[in-house]
């Protein structure tokens, strides 16, 4: 089979998501800045201080992984996708689609993928192991989206190379769920706050602020809910979608300790028990 053409190279698909996710950043740091929901840095002195060296450690930790990425893992991808479409391998290799539909499909297989991984990484003890670093940032904001151990990166990164076979992805489909996705990750990650109606408005498409701060909660039954990235659907159908009436009493962290002083504040029902949204 004759080698499908490749839309862009490996430095065009890296240099999409730089651009946009600095721009989303600063534009997210900016709203938290001026309009933050939770006062996660004004308890103590200087907490412009405390703030930048937060953010400076979780960027650290993101231009880290992004080397990772850009110099190991994007090769493997790359090198994946040519062999398929060379090879005729994968779902999309196999169907005849229309160009609108594939790009449809891509999308969803992309981020249903992206939310089984991330529910493994929550129910496998192994692969908590390196999530938790991610969950261990207690004053959330935009830069925690860049907060993933590297173990994570490596681990997500090998285990998306039979993923694209499978779908028989090409090179500019996952660089466009790149740029969306990471877009996306940052707002929901910010200290930040909708109107309610404008919440739930979004989040029949995507995850936002509040499904994602839930997510983040000491509160185990809270921890273990809002899986999904970018697209939200995914927690209504695997009925993981879960919503509190509390949203400015949420705690972030791993430490039950914590946990049971925030069910406490909160008075929330015990870890384990389910107390669904609606929204």
């Amino acid at each position: 089979m004759r080698l499908a053409p490749t839309i862009i190279d490996a430095a065009t698909l890296a240099s999409w998501r730089a651009p946009a996710s600095i721009g989303v950043m600063l534009l997210l740091f900016a709203w938290e800045s001026v309009q933050p929901f939770l006062g996660l840095f004004s308890g103590g002195p200087h907490p412009w201080r405390v703030r930048l060296r937060h953010a400076a450690t979780n960027l650290g930790i993101g231009v880290l992984n992004g080397l990772a990425i850009r110099f190991g893992f994007l090769t493997l991808w790359i090198a994946t996708i040519n062999w398929t479409a060379a090879h005729g391998v994968g779902l999309l290799n196999w169907l005849s689609v229309s160009p609108a539909l594939r790009w449809v499909v891509v999308l969803l297989l992309l981020d249903a993928w992206t939310y089984a991984w991330h529910r493994l990484n929550h129910t496998v003890a192994f692969f908590w192991r390196f999530h938790r670093l991610h969950h261990s940032d207690r004053q959330m904001d935009v830069t925690t989206a860049n907060r993933f151990h590297l173990g994570e990166i490596t681990l997500s990164s090998l285990a998306r190379v039979p993923v694209l076979a499978l779908i028989g992805c090409r090179l500019d489909e996952l660089a466009l769920y790149e740029v969306l996705l990471f877009a996306v990750v940052q707002f929901h990650h910010a200290n930040i706050g909708l109107p309610d109606w404008l919440d739930r408005v979004l989040r029949t498409v995507i995850v936002t602020p509040h499904m994602h701060k839930v997510h983040h909660s000491v509160v185990l039954a809270e921890q273990n809910a809002n899986f999904s990235s970018l697209f939200s659907w995914w927690d209504r159908i695997a009925e993981t979608f879960r919503l509190t009436p509390n949203l400015s009493q949420v705690v972030f962290g791993v430490d039950e300790v914590v946990a049971g002083e925030a069910r406490h504040r909160a008075g929330a029902p015990p870890a384990g028990t389910r107390r669904d949204g609606h929204g």
